[in-house]
């Protein structure tokens, strides 16, 4: 059964490509009544079939035999020349129908080629490729290459067992205790048994934490019976129910029928409340797993299984519960795992010049468990710093490491040859790239990964599928950036990715053009670099038959450079076989060649956020361009005139330009999938009927310039009630109308199928909205925006909207009453707006009330609304009076000065913003469960405040001149405080003794409070207070007392601006501190001395600003060791930096100095070598970098220097290898030394990967 699981070779997915060209039309025709290159090309078929046979045990081989290997990619090398062949007289063929306007004969292929040199070449090429093919087909018996498998690579690990060793677990707990929760939950739903799933990828620790649960006391006192069986590749059905007997029956007797084990096993679970895990599952069949737990389910009520596995596919086929996805370590908790076993029982501090080097391994290894620990036990031995900087610069794949490589290894074994492919694809996008799931899939359909589907599935759809399979199975992840719709690929699977491919596939990051292998197909320019891209042309050259060439967004040029047309033009006439090419947003490409025309095979191409004004008309000659993305090219005025041309084009991506109108003839483009945006000229260009032309459309679609229809009739044309597919609908007018009626009739016949999800209608000038905007039939709307339809005097009927979530009502300025039409015809069964959840009234001038709905049978509109704006509306007087909410969790409301009644019901409101400067506003009848409360310039607050805080959980009082005290012993829940801008604030209790029950505060930040003078005596006794901030309180003279005993949990206290402030209270600072900031607090920066601050030995991060008296630093100051950042600003008579104060903090990898005008020289001893970010700002008066320089400092990253106008020059030493970041702004003598090339400072910093000078103003 492994046998089936392991996929077949790479290589036999990009075969099926080439059979597919060979049996096209285009060919065929070709090749048609031609005796001797007919029989060229089923020659060819022939070879292909013949080599094809034997991929699948090439692919095993190669790992063990380097002579398999150079065979497989000499094979490739000749099979990607084959495919470049008859793409080219695809290409021709597709030209000449172009051309002719009509459909292609064999005669009109013919005369395109006749008697033609380039025919004659043709025939020659091909020939050179079947002997290359018919050598190599000769080699595979010498290389005793075999049809089918073959032997198997071994790559088998050791099995698994329930033993667990405490070195190897770090930051687990919280995943423990979530795993334990399902275990012991005794929420079985009525059934006897639950499956959870853990899934991740590859050394990620499914295992350690598998085996954690399996051991914990608890879980060993909850289950009768216990047993572990280590699956992996080989799902046997009955050898794994076998080895679960032998697990709860260590004595059952020998060799069993499968029907006499499972007979066996059901009989033992009777009564029996048992756990079961299964580790490192890899077979998907749901069959298969059904026949598995067939005596399993016999057991009692409560009994588990755990599953761990990569795959997500196989927890779906298995779980009952939701799937537990494990995630990486932080970088805190893969150090500690890579201290414990490089350090042995050592103390990592002991050596700290290793600790620097190895805290940068650890980075390697992004939060991998496995890698931490093997990494750590190969440096075991090693005290030297020599062998753990050689680790730091090496590959992770070239280490001997042979586990990791396993682990990774076997999830892309396993993988189809199809799914192989678009993997190692990837290895193109550089480590942390994030990457949209569109971006890849085009550039697969560019590259022909994606079969032909069968039946009505689209391309896109089954592309789709393949990047959800390569997800399922851990290679892609998604980002964590907050952009849900990113990905990134871990960066040891980006290493996989990268060895698989091998020299087909690289990247150009550091100075590594000379490694490009001139069989390499796809490259990629990722290195933020001084080049004009001579660089990029050097390197592409020895590559010439490259099929992609992708420019990421990762340079900035320096002092302006770009990548100008010459060089462009020497790229296009090199790389004539580009399928795929993307050119960086910061290469600052203002036009294209017209040598962009000569690329015949091109399919991709991208000139997002470049600054294109025009295309050149030679782009229309790209007959085989299937993508062209023109995203924020905001300089774009115009598209090529006889863009009709591109018969294969599916994605047009045109958001974000300076176009107004389309060219003609637009409905030619009958395979268009993506348009985003449709502009309609006056007088010109592709009229709005052009759109029934084009079917096909999905996604998104804008239409701007409805003002342009000059005939009614036409909009019908477009034909959007036909388009299915479309999701998104945006109808744009601009300017104003004398006929409103016309208006009207375009927006009817514009009417989009029932399909649509997201509607906008922005500048609409009719005086009423059509029919179909609210009509009930569209139940799949779930956004509506409403936006500038200055003349509609009332809302359609909204409320029918069934799906609708999101509604956004903007700018409509005859709307004066919002009443029973908004909520339309509704059942019993069905509420007004029954799925909104987010209601935006915004600008309306002239709205003055809003009635409730008014069927009381129906128990009230709005019953899932969260979250309630209503910004600038001057005449607004109601708001749903009588109205229940009883889910909002949020209200904002914002100059609305005539508002007098605010939702008297609402039992869950969460959060309420107001802001209203010409009333007092009553809040006494809201929830008793409000979370947050904002106000703003309210004229006054007692009776507001009184009422509210009793149940609040967050604050916010801003700009409130009548604010004189604030009761914060009388807010029990209160956990969140801010009160900004309230100039007579005098006192933060009703009563000046000690406050009352703070337990819950958890953070308080004033600002802007100059009346403010100090706390309640006896301090605050807040337990779980964390954060306390104060900032421009002129007149506070002393912080909370008892500061150490009363706010033991403090970790960040920010002081700023409070200059009367003169002294930390009794008894130092809270030991848990981590976060220091004193600025502009002359009066306690001179009492520094007193600090103590080297008790804390939790403190990392310290910031010291605004003070005239220090002159030197740190001196009296004694700062912990522990400090991880320093942040040294405004010191204004600051003369010396100290080194003696300044070297043993060990821990320090960040500093920053900035603004201290007087200070000349870094420390002739130098700076700590552990640092990793150096910023120098603004240091008017600074000659010299220190004598010692940079060269010490191993692990610096980053090197920041910016305002220094008389800093001479660099370091006499060259900057420190691991350097990979240097910014030089407004320093007139560096810019000048630092000149490419020309510069006497050039040849001590050319090593650094990313150099950024800016040239002074």
């Amino acid at each position: 059964m492994a046998a089936a699981l392991v996929g077949g070779s790479i290589l036999s997915a990009f075969l099926q490509v080439l059979f597919d060209r060979m049996a096209s039309r285009e060919i065929l025709d070709f090749f048609k009544e031609r005796k001797l290159n007919d029989r060229l090309l089923k020659k060819l078929k022939i070879m292909m079939i013949s080599v094809s046979g034997v991929l699948d045990d090439a692919e095993e081989k190669q790992v063990t035999k380097p002579a398999v290997k150079e065979w497989l990619d000499e094979l490739k090398d000749a099979v990607y020349e084959a495919d470049d062949l008859l793409d080219e007289i695809a290409y021709e063929a597709q030209r000449s129908e172009v051309e002719a306007g009509s459909q292609i004969t064999t005669n009109q292929v013919r005369i395109a080629f006749s008697s033609s040199k380039r025919e004659k070449d043709e025939m020659e090429k091909l020939g050179e490729i079947l002997d290359r093919l018919e050598y190599l087909a000769q080699q595979k018996d010498a290389l005793g290459l075999r049809e089918g498998m073959g032997e198997k690579t071994s790559l088998e690990k050791i099995p698994t067992t329930s033993l667990v060793d405490d070195i190897d677990v770090c930051g687990r707990d919280h995943d423990k205790e979530a795993i334990l929760k399902l275990l012991l939950s005794d929420d079985s739903n009525g059934k006897n048994l639950d499956v959870i799933p853990i899934v991740g990828m590859g050394g990620i620790g499914k295992t350690t934490l598998a085996q954690l649960v399996y051991n914990d006391r608890g879980v060993q006192e909850s289950f009768d019976l216990k047993a572990w069986v280590c699956v992996s590749e080989n799902f046997d059905v009955f050898k794994i129910t076998n080895d679960v007997l032998k697990e709860f029956d260590p004595v059952i007797d020998g060799a069993r029928t499968p029907n006499q084990l499972q007979l066996k096993l059901r009989e033992r679970l009777l009564e029996q409340k048992f756990l079961l895990v299964l580790d490192d599952v890899w077979n998907n069949s749901y069959a298969d797993w059904d026949i598995l737990m067939r005596p399993l389910r016999s057991a009692s009520q409560g009994s588990k299984i755990i599953v761990t596995t990569r795959d997500e596919s196989v927890a779906s086929v298995m779980r009952t519960v939701a799937t537990y996805h494990l995630k990486e370590l932080t970088n805190d908790d893969c150090w500690f795992l890579f201290a414990k076993h490089a350090f042995d029982d050592e103390n990592s501090t002991l050596h700290p010049g290793l600790q620097v080097i190895g805290r940068e391994i650890v980075r390697k290894c992004k939060g991998l468990p496995l890698a931490a620990k093997t990494l750590g036990g190969l440096l075991r031995s090693k005290r030297d710093a020599k062998d753990w900087k050689k680790i730091l610069r090496s590959d992770m794949w070239d280490l001997p490491i042979d586990n990791i490589l396993l682990a990774l290894k076997l999830s892309y074994r396993y993988l189809p040859s199809h799914l192989k492919q678009c993997f190692a694809y990837s290895a193109i996008f550089p480590k942390g790239y994030e990457f949209q799931k569109e971006e890849l899939l085009f550039l697969w359909m560019a590259e022909g990964f994606i079969n032909h589907p069968k039946g009505n599935m689209d391309m896109e759809d089954l592309g789709e599928e393949y990047f959800h399979d390569l997800i399922s199975r851990s290679f892609f992840q998604q980002s964590s950036g907050g952009y849900t719709s990113s990905y990134v690929m871990h960066d040891l699977i980006n290493d996989l990715a990268k060895v698989v491919s091998g020299e087909f596939c690289c990247r150009l990051e550091d100075d590594n053009s000379s490694k490009i292998s001139k069989k390499a197909r796809h490259l990629s320019f990722a290195r933020r670099i001084h080049d004009d891209g001579t660089m990029i042309l050097k390197g592409a050259c020895e590559a010439r038959f490259l099929r992609t060439l992708l420019l990421f967004n990762r340079s900035h040029w320096q002092q302006g450079r770009h990548i100008g047309n010459g060089v462009m033009n020497n790229l296009f006439l090199t790389l004539k076989c580009l399928r795929a090419l993307s050119l960086s947003p910061d290469h600052d490409v203002v036009g294209l060649p017209n040598s962009i025309g000569d690329l015949k095979h091109l399919r991709y191409l991208s000139l997002s956020a470049t600054s294109v004004v025009r295309l050149p008309d030679s782009v229309s000659t790209l007959y085989n361009l299937q993508t062209l993305l023109l995203h924020e090219c905001n300089d774009l005025i115009e598209l090529p005139a006889s863009m009709m041309k591109l018969i294969n084009l599916c994605h047009l991506d045109i958001t974000k330009t300076k176009l107004q109108e389309m060219p003609s003839q637009l409905g030619k483009l009958t395979k268009l999938h993506k348009l985003t945006d449709f502009f309609l000229g006056k007088q010109s260009g592709s009229s709005i009927n052009e759109l029934g032309k084009l079917q096909h459309l999905r996604g998104t679609l804008r239409i701007w310039n409805l003002q342009n229809v000059m005939d009614a009739r036409n909009a019908i044309k477009a034909n959007l009630k036909g388009k299915q597919l479309l999701k998104e609908l945006e109808l744009t007018w601009k300017g104003d109308t004398n006929d409103s009626l016309h208006e009207r009739l375009i927006l009817e016949q514009l009417q989009p199928h029932m399909n649509i999800e997201c509607v906008s209608i922005v500048g609409y000038m009719g005086t009423r909205f059509p029919d179909w905007i609210g009509d009930s039939s569209f139940s799949n709307i779930v956004s509506l925006k409403l936006i500038g339809c200055k003349y509609c005097s009332s809302l359609p009927p909204l409320g029918q909207l069934v799906s609708l979530k999101d509604l956004l009502i903007k700018e409509l300025g005859e709307i004066m009453v919002v009443g029973p039409e908004f909520y339309g015809s509704c059942t019993s069964m069905r509420k007004p707006f029954g799925s909104l959840e987010i209601l935006t009234f915004e600008g309306m001038l002239k709205w003055h009330e809003w009635f409730f709905y008014s069927e009381d049978d129906v128990g009230g509109a709005f019953p899932r609304l969260q979250k309630l704006y209503i910004n600038c509306c001057p005449d607004l007087t109601k708001v749903l009076p009588n109205c229940q909410l009883p889910c909002l969790t949020a209200l904002e409301i914002r100059k609305c000065p005539q508002l007098v009644s605010l939702l008297p019901s609402v039992p869950s409101v969460l959060i309420v913003e107001v802001e209203d400067n010409t009333r007092e506003v009553l809040l006494e009848k809201l929830s008793s469960g409000m979370h947050s409360l904002k106000l703003g310039r309210l004229k006054s607050l007692d009776s507001l405040l009184k009422g509210c805080l009793s149940t609040t959980e967050e604050i916010l009082v801003r700009n409130c001149d009548s604010l004189e005290s604030f009761p914060l012993d009388q807010c029990p829940k209160l956990k969140h405080v801010r009160i900004h801008g309230c100039p007579n604030l005098q006192s933060l209790s009703e009563h000046e003794v000690a406050l009352g029950d703070v337990t819950s505060l958890c953070s308080l930040d004033i600002r802007d409070c100059p009346h403010l003078v100090s706390f309640p005596k006896g301090g605050l006794a807040a337990p779980n207070m964390t954060v306390l901030r104060l900032r421009n309180c002129s007149k506070m003279k002393s912080l909370p007392e008892y500061m150490d005993s009363l706010l033991p949990s403090l970790v960040e206290i920010s002081l700023r601006r409070c200059p009367e402030l003169e002294s930390f209270p009794k008894g130092g600072l809270p030991c848990k501190l981590e976060s220091l900031e004193v600025y502009a607090c002359n009066k306690l920066i001179n009492a520094c001395s007193e600090w103590t601050l080297q008790k804390l030995h939790s403190l990392s991060h310290f910031t010291i600003g605004m003070c005239k008296e220090v002159e030197t630093f740190p001196e009296s100051l004694q700062l912990p060791p522990s400090l991880c950042s320093l942040k040294i600003s405004d010191l204004q008579n600051l003369k010396s930096l100290d080194y003696r104060g300044l070297q043993h903090l060990t821990s320090l990898r960040e500093l920053t100095i900035d603004s201290c005008p007087k200070l000349q020289s870094l420390p002739e001893e130098g700076l700590p070598a552990t640092l990793t970010s150096l910023k120098i700002w603004a240091l008017q008066n600074l000659k010299s970098l220190g004598h010692k320089g940079f060269q010490h400092l191993t692990a610096l990253r980053e090197l920041e220097i910016e305002s220094c106008p008389m800093l001479q020059s660099m370091p006499e030493e060259p900057l420190p290898p691991p350097l990979s970041s240097l910014y030089i702004r407004e320093c007139p003598f560096l810019e000048s030394r630092c000149q490419q090339e020309k510069g006497e400072d050039w040849h001590k910093i050319q090593h650094v990967p990313n150099i950024y000078i800016y040239a002074t103003c």
